[in-house]
């Protein structure tokens, strides 16, 4: 990293100019080869062409090393190469190769690359800024001195996670640099009708930030803004928000009508582009000649001809690499769940009691205490109020507050900062208070978390774990704070899903998820969390993807997860004074789901009923359903049954809430109504 200052006068470095028009040209190179396979044919993806932006990365590219890191937008492939990403690579996976950066599994919009630091190109708008967040986050902690650049266009600037992202990164002064490339239109709309602030940059003063606005297209002033903001990060001054502003010189994908641009502004900025004015001013400045200058484009030129040669020549993916990268373990593909390992303590002697509440506690204490990389985000998590259930106390005055931090409520900012950090090497935990309120951060949930994995082709992975409460059926507490979306996470590829009933098993399972390189969602029922039961010492961990017998009979099967377990358990009482044989099995875990179990028991039983919080329509029992249908059709004694949640949201009034919900008598009338043939 170079640390000559750069100035109309004369660089002191005296070829810093020549290598920012070096990156520049490969830029330039890039983009104008990828267009000119789109227009031929050679390609065919959606394409956000950078031009008019060249100067932004390539100034900002000496002040960081290959180990910092860097998060940017799918009109990113001008950061992508200033990054340092090889050519190659990135061309590659422009043409669906297996040598591509992504193993041709992620494109243009989600192209990665840990070894240059490129972490993250989101397709998703403003999405990588809680992200850039937790990368900054796990180098603050470990105090490596490492900075973050997050760039995103001015239309993202107006989403919610922006705004979230830029309060946190204030709020704990983060290494991390917030490059706002304004390109003077979000897709097809200006910039006067996207917002009443007269430049972006002025906005840091909202979040207490140091914040600037330069121009974009002068690599100079990129330079010295950068030198200013990266070295604060540096430092543990904390974030800047820094604005270069630089007309787009196309439409907002290759190919898509300009109508919408200001035809003279647009005219202006094709007539002399920023790399033909910043090549005029090294040589009116005597920065570099003419012949090196060429030398630099040629050489440009011949390295995006090798690399196009090279992606034409590679090898398609092969058709199982689909398959792969979903999870950390190819088995866990929907049709082929395989049960976990089953080193499991057994319960059998144990009697030191402690409330599901407690458990959750004592696995946060045993993560912590055992492994430096754990750390915990969340609202109200911090000492006093140590969660609204108390699942915190006493952590954050154990750990402190670097490694038990209390969040403000931006769920897009806490779970994007997990993500970050968890790409970094860390182990977080970060608690969404209700599951319901994981509905303002799905993006996070759905499109980053379940997807890096898969669309980096493995480069990276994402060990996030997810603690979320349900307040399901303890009555009062209304439609937006007792959902069960189980069925929602399940359905999302690459996410993991628990459901534990008991203290023990979210002991366990908590320990398992934390521990686990995929991410891991541990759902925890609010009406268990004062239930005591037996739970081992130490560290134990309780597989996903097995399930657990309770209770052994011959007529039918009760399956169940989370706290409808003990509705099942109660019914089975009921059953057995009746005559009838009930074998109850708690799933635990959805995803990994333990479809051996559940088939061998249907199989000895012949009658199965599903039983579930969740709205009964579209939900786990359904899927479940299908398979052993698929499966033992011919051998059940009647097809699969399935008792959920009404198709309603769910009512305040308790007594509206009781019919709501699964409930132990409703088991009982719809086992009786399966065993009478």
């Amino acid at each position: 990293m170079s640390n000559a200052t750069f100035d109309t006068d004369l660089a002191s470095d005296s070829g810093l100019a020549s290598r920012i028009y070096q990156t520049m040209v490969r830029i330039d190179a890039c983009d104008k080869a990828i267009q000119r396979g789109l227009a031929a044919g050679a390609l065919q993806f959606q394409y956000y062409p950078c031009g008019g932006q060249e100067a932004i990365p390539a100034a900002i590219a000496p002040h960081i090393d290959r180990d910092d890191f860097f998060v940017t937008t799918y009109r990113g492939v001008h950061d992508i190469v200033a990054k340092g990403t090889p050519m190659a690579e990135i061309i590659a996976e422009m043409y669906g190769r297996e040598s591509g950066t992504s193993k041709g599994k992620g494109g243009p919009m989600h192209l990665s690359d840990p070894h240059s630091g490129l972490m993250v190109t989101t397709g998703i708008v403003g999405a990588g800024a809680p992200i850039a967040n937790g990368l900054a986050l796990a180098e603050q902690i470990r105090e490596s001195g490492k900075v973050t650049l997050c760039s995103f266009g001015d239309g993202a600037a107006n989403i919610g996670a922006v705004h979230e992202a830029l309060n946190l990164a204030a709020l704990w002064s983060l290494p991390v640099v917030f490059v706002c490339q304004n390109n003077l239109y979000a897709e097809y709309t200006d910039f006067a009708q996207s917002t009443k602030s007269a430049s972006i940059g002025d906005r840091g003063a909202a979040y207490a930030m140091a914040s600037a606005s330069v121009d974009g297209t002068d690599p100079v002033a990129v330079y010295n803004a950068a030198a200013q903001a990266i070295a604060r990060a540096r430092s543990g001054a904390g974030p800047t928000l820094l604005e270069c502003v630089a007309p787009r010189l196309q439409g907002h994908s290759f190919g898509s009508d300009e109508g919408h641009m200001d035809s003279e502004l647009l005219a202006a900025g094709r007539a002399n582009p920023p790399l033909a004015k910043f090549r005029a001013r090294i040589l009116d400045e005597g920065w570099a000649s003419e012949e090196t200058l060429q030398a630099i484009e040629s050489d440009a030129a011949a390295e995006v001809t090798a690399a196009q040669d090279t992606a034409d020549a590679a090898a398609e993916p092969a058709d199982a690499e689909a398959f792969e990268d979903v999870f950390a373990t190819t088995a866990l593909l929907p049709g082929s769940y395989h049960p976990g390992a089953s080193e499991e303590p057994a319960l059998e002697g144990v009697d030191r009691l402690i409330t599901y509440g407690q458990a959750v506690n004592e696995a946060l204490d045993v993560a912590l205490g055992s492994d430096d990389a754990t750390i915990l985000l969340g609202e109200d998590i911090m000492d006093p109020a140590g969660g609204i259930v108390k699942a915190t106390a006493g952590l954050s005055t154990r750990y402190g507050d670097a490694r038990v931090r209390g969040t403000p409520i931006s769920e897009q900012a806490i779970v994007g900062a997990a993500i970050g950090a968890s790409l970094a090497g860390m182990k977080p935990v970060a608690e969404i208070m209700i599951v319901d309120f994981a509905m303002v951060c799905m993006d996070q949930i759905a499109n980053h978390a379940a997807k890096l994995r898969y669309m980096s082709g493995g480069r990276t992975n994402v060990p996030i774990t997810l603690r979320m409460l349900t307040a399901g059926s303890t009555g009062s507490f209304g439609a937006q704070h007792s959902q069960s979306l189980e069925a929602w996470f399940a359905h999302v590829p690459g996410l993991k899903v628990a459901c534990p009933s008991t203290p023990a098993d979210v002991k366990g399972m908590l320990l398992s998820a934390i521990h686990d390189p995929d991410p891991c969602i541990v759902i925890e029922p609010m009406n268990c969390y004062f239930t005591p039961g037996p739970v081992p010492e130490g560290d134990y961990r309780t597989p996903f993807g097995k399930a657990k017998l309770l209770r052994e009979g011959g007529d039918l099967t009760l399956l169940a997860y989370s706290w409808a377990v003990d509705e099942a358990r109660a019914a089975a009482d009921t059953l057995a004074e009746q005559g009838i044989s009930a074998e109850v099995i708690d799933l635990r875990s959805i995803v990994p789901m333990d479809m051996d179990a559940v088939l061998a028991s249907a199989k000895k039983t012949g009658r199965l009923l599903v039983v579930h919080p969740a709205v009964e329509f579209c939900g786990v029992g359904a899927e479940i359903a299908a398979q052993v249908n698929e499966t033992l059709f011919g051998e059940l004694k009647r097809p699969v049954a399935r008792y959920g949640a009404a198709y309603t949201p769910i009512p305040f009034s308790k007594t509206l809430e009781a019919q709501h919900f699964p409930n132990a008598a409703g088991i009982v009338a719809r086992a009786i109504a399966l065993c009478h043939d």
